[in-house]
């Protein structure tokens, strides 16, 4: 087996694993997401994302939380904003 699928055996296997676990770590939560550690504690250090914090030092991550949070702030498609557009021209003219 050549190194490149048996690195894309072992990221598979490491998302199924978390897929599969309620709380993670911050690595754990990194790795679910594809971000960097860093970018976890900067989303925490300014309250961004949920976490929690049970004996002051180490953060824990809900991974239904993350999923949630992930989803939170979707982007409209070209044709979606077109569609707002229209019905917004719509209803404006609509008023005059």
């Amino acid at each position: 087996m050549s190194d490149f699928i048996k690195q894309i055996a072992d990221h598979i296997a490491t998302k199924s694993a978390y897929c599969n676990k309620e709380m993670l770590t911050t690595a754990e939560a990194a790795a679910y997401m594809g971000v960097s550690k860093s970018y976890i504690y900067k989303l925490t250090m300014g309250k961004r994302i949920p976490f929690y914090k049970p004996l002051g030092k180490k953060c824990y991550f809900k991974r239904q939380e993350l999923e949630n949070w992930l989803l939170n702030n979707r982007v409209a498609t070209n044709d979606e904003m077109s569609q707002r557009a229209q019905s917004y021209c719509m209803m404006k003219g609509g008023d005059k």
